[in-house]
């Protein structure tokens, strides 16, 4: 083998971390995302629960209408991040590259340190033994001799499972005659495409080449390799630089059509995204709004920027991008910065050579902190840590919008307008 790849996948991560912390929850349909009635996705569940069906990504109320008698929890993404970063340090000792693409999965590069297939499945025992001992938790582990197989290889015993496909010919044998959608980056919308055409297995793949090119242009040129077995990626890790944009967004429990309490949760994003940023010590060089109306229909809004390394200055950028969009009922407001670059690669703004314009923007934010603390009766500067965790902006920003809901009511009751 050329090269030896691990591919270690967590089974049902953050249900299996909820789990191991409460017991009682064991042999039970564990589904962690939104709850009933809110809106939302399944993040992901327990075994149990996909015996009626359920699946990371199903929305919600499905979930809740094939299986009501499951417990269903919001996730505590930060507590599932510190295990994710034990479960790494884990992993890693084991590779000459391991490139990280979850909180619960990972590529390892092994071809030196095992050496050969018998060394690489006594180094894959040995992550599934220590994952298990130290972190209480099971996982699936793939040995192959490329991403994609490793990949596959993982997915074939689930859950605590291991297996090989040591060679192209054993992967091909493997999957020639499964649903094409079993070929990385086969999705629902490119399998539609090839179904279409009726091109349904890895088979029929091989068999048309020409027409998957045709369908697809160079998409169709990659699946057609990995028909043939053929993938020569390497073990790339992730670097935090190497990302194309930092963003954070919500989802409301209901519609707003109220602007101005969108620019006020757009100043929380923006605050999450700066911390974010500045934990990696990068820059952007762009703002993005996105916008989900009332009907599902998408749009994002972008505008260059030299200066996206504070709050308040991603938080204007975004405010300008709100205001020239279509005023309609709005289910879902994101903001994120692209264009990143590290520290040492910033281009330099006028306001880095004077103190006294990052003491106003310090003060700007301030300020606009104090107002919103004014409208919702909130301690935004003293609790700005809670604020940055994923579960508490989402209490928080719901909270914003009763509020604002309340005080409208109010308002137009009291001048008859109800």
């Amino acid at each position: 083998m050329e090269q030896i790849i691990i591919h270690v996948d967590m089974d049902a991560f953050f249900a299996s971390v909820e789990i191991r912390d409460n017991p009682a929850l064991r042999g039970k349909p564990l589904i962690i995302g939104s709850l009933p009635g809110e809106r939302g996705v399944v993040a992901t569940c327990s075994y149990e629960a996909r015996k009626y069906g359920v699946h990371s990504a199903m929305n919600i109320k499905e979930a809740y209408r094939r299986c009501p008698q499951g417990i269903y929890m919001h996730p505590n993404i930060d507590k599932y991040k510190a295990v994710s970063g034990q479960l790494h340090e884990i992993w890693n000792a084991y590779a000459s590259a391991a490139e990280a693409i979850a909180l619960d999965e990972a590529y390892l590069d092994v071809t030196q340190q095992a050496q050969d297939l018998e060394g690489a499945r006594q180094i894959a025992m040995t992550i599934k033994r220590r994952t298990r001992e130290e972190i209480g938790l099971t996982c699936s582990v793939g040995v192959a001799y490329s991403k994609t197989a490793a990949k596959t290889a993982s997915e074939e015993k689930k859950p605590d499972g291991y297996f090989e496909i040591p060679t192209p010919k054993d992967f091909v044998d493997l999957v020639i005659d499964r649903d094409v959608r079993t070929l990385y980056t086969v999705g629902e919308m490119t399998a539609e495409k090839l179904y279409a055409s009726g091109i349904r297995t890895v088979r029929d793949i091989r068999e048309m080449q020409d027409m998957v090119v045709r369908l697809l242009g160079k998409q169709g040129q990659w699946i057609t390799k990995l028909a043939f077995g053929i993938d020569d990626r390497k073990v790339t890790p992730y670097r935090p630089q190497d990302a194309k944009s930092i963003g954070r967004e919500v989802t409301f429990q209901e519609d707003v059509d109220n602007f101005e309490l969108l620019k006020d949760v757009l100043l929380l994003l923006a605050l999450c995204v700066e911390r974010r940023a500045q934990r990696y010590h990068l820059y952007g060089n762009g703002v993005t709004l996105k916008l989900t109306y009332f009907n599902m229909q998408s749009i994002t809004r972008s505008r260059i920027s030299s200066a996206c390394d504070c709050a308040v200055t991603i938080w204007q950028e975004a405010v300008r991008l709100l205001d020239g969009v279509e005023k309609r009922p709005v289910r879902l407001i994101g903001v994120s910065i692209y264009n990143l670059s590290g520290e040492e690669n910033r281009q330099l703004t006028l306001e880095d050579y004077f103190t006294d314009a990052r003491q106003h923007r310090d003060a700007e934010l301030k300020e606009t902190l104090g107002a919103l603390q004014s409208r919702y009766h909130l301690d935004f500067a003293g609790h700005l840590e809670q604020i940055y965790q994923m579960d508490t902006l989402h209490k928080t920003v719901e909270y914003m919008r009763k509020h604002f809901f309340n005080r409208d009511t109010v308002g137009n009751a009291a001048r008859g307008e109800l």
